[in-house]
Formats: structure tokens, C-alpha cells, sequence
């Protein structure tokens, strides 16, 4: 066996060990757990858009899934931030495989539509942020970014799965850096699909209201 073989075959180790560490970490500290619609989790291939409030978001939306079903899910991420360090790199690309997007558009390479796209078409599943930014504001969500109407467009048959995060905020408050245990919770909806013929704004208010109709009814506004 070559060098480069053995480089790599400790690499993938290395992401597995990782992946098992991250998920038990994650569980210790949140006891999160999965709430599936009457149907289940989806066996098709699906984008999970999500709330987003916390840097560690897609990593409940992963843990949560069924093991076969987060080993072909990918998270949408700021190439800019995991590509910054040998270690955000390491986890980034070869833990969660994340599809790393540019965030400055003069800088872009790639479409990140066309990015996202391709995973698509290899049988892969995304988790997706619409608001495109981390929420630190008091409201339950802001405006969506066109990323996913563009996705649903070159997509359609592609299930739209929303979901919401509740508490993981609070278990990383903003300028902490010891986390803080609490219950987090991760609700999965019933999936959309765009309407054909669907603009860009109602379909974006549609899948708005799919998000918001998952929150606990005790989370204050």
C-alpha cells in the first residue's frame, strides 16, 4: 500500500472517530432529541432548512438523523469560516463534508446554487440555513435569502423538509465559551415542494410559515 493510501485511509479514521466524538458530545450536552411527523423521517433525498441561531445548528440537525441518513447528509457552510485552520478544515471537509460556499460573491468561483445542486444529484441531502445568517435578533426568524426558491427551481422534485432548533442558543449564549447544559429539542415537518408556476415571494412566505408552525407553543415571541 502507498503512502498516499495510508494518508488517507488514516484521514477517513480520523473523520469517523470525529463524527462518533461530535455526536456524543452533542448528546451529552443538549440530550437532544427528534420529533418526526406522523410519517417519519423521509427516505428520499431531502433539504433540511432550519432556524438558525447558533454555530452549532446543522450539528443537532445531523446528530439527530438516522445514522444511514446522515451519512449521505451534507451541511450547507461558510467556506470562509471552515476553511480558516487546519482543524475547522479537517472537520469541515472530511467530518461533516460540508458544501462550503463562498460567502463574498466577488470571490465565488462557483455557483452556489450549482453547488448545491450537484450534491443533490449524487443522492445526497443538505442542511440548509434560508435566513443565510445566524438570528440574534428578537424576532423567530429572518427574511429568507432567494437560495432556496433558486434550489426548489432547479430542483423540484427534491423534498423542502423544514425544521426547528429550540434551545441550542441558550446552551452557547453569545460570548461564552463553556456551554451550558440544556433540553434541546429538533422538530421536522411535513416536506413542501414549490407549486409550479410558484414566485419567488409566496413560495419564500410559504416555507417561512412551514418553519414557524414547528415552534413550541411555550417559546416566548
Amino acid at each position: 500500500m502507498s503512502a498516499a493510501s495510508v494518508g488517507e485511509l488514516v484521514r477517513r479514521l480520523a473523520a469517523t472517530v470525529a463524527a462518533q466524538a461530535i455526536i456524543l458530545f452533542a448528546r451529552f450536552i443538549t440530550a437532544v432529541r427528534a420529533i418526526w411527523p406522523e410519517a417519519g423521517p423521509p427516505s428520499e433525498r431531502s433539504v433540511f432548512f432550519a432556524n438558525h441561531a447558533s454555530n452549532g445548528d446543522f450539528i443537532l440537525v445531523w446528530t439527530v438523523l438516522p445514522p444511514r441518513q446522515r451519512a449521505t447528509t451534507r451541511p450547507v457552510a461558510a467556506a470562509d469560516y471552515w476553511l480558516d485552520g487546519r482543524l475547522r478544515k479537517f472537520i469541515g471537509r472530511d467530518v461533516f463534508r460540508a458544501v462550503l460556499i463562498e460567502r463574498r460573491p466577488e470571490m465565488r468561483s462557483e455557483d452556489p446554487v450549482a453547488q448545491m445542486g450537484e450534491a443533490l444529484d449524487q443522492g445526497q441531502s443538505l442542511i440548509l440555513f434560508p435566513e443565510g445568517t445566524r438570528n440574534t435578533s428578537d424576532a423567530p426568524l429572518l427574511p429568507f435569502k432567494s437560495g432556496l426558491y433558486h434550489l426548489a427551481r432547479t430542483r423540484p422534485d427534491v423534498n423542502l423538509v423544514p425544521v426547528w432548533i429550540e434551545n441550542l442558543n441558550r446552551v452557547m449564549p453569545k460570548g461564552e465559551f463553556v456551554p451550558v447544559p440544556i433540553l434541546c429539542t429538533v422538530t421536522f415537518g411535513p416536506p413542501l415542494r414549490l407549486i409550479e408556476g410558484e414566485e419567488k415571494a409566496p413560495f419564500l412566505d410559504r416555507a417561512t410559515e412551514a418553519l414557524l408552525a414547528l415552534r413550541p407553543e411555550s417559546e416566548p415571541e
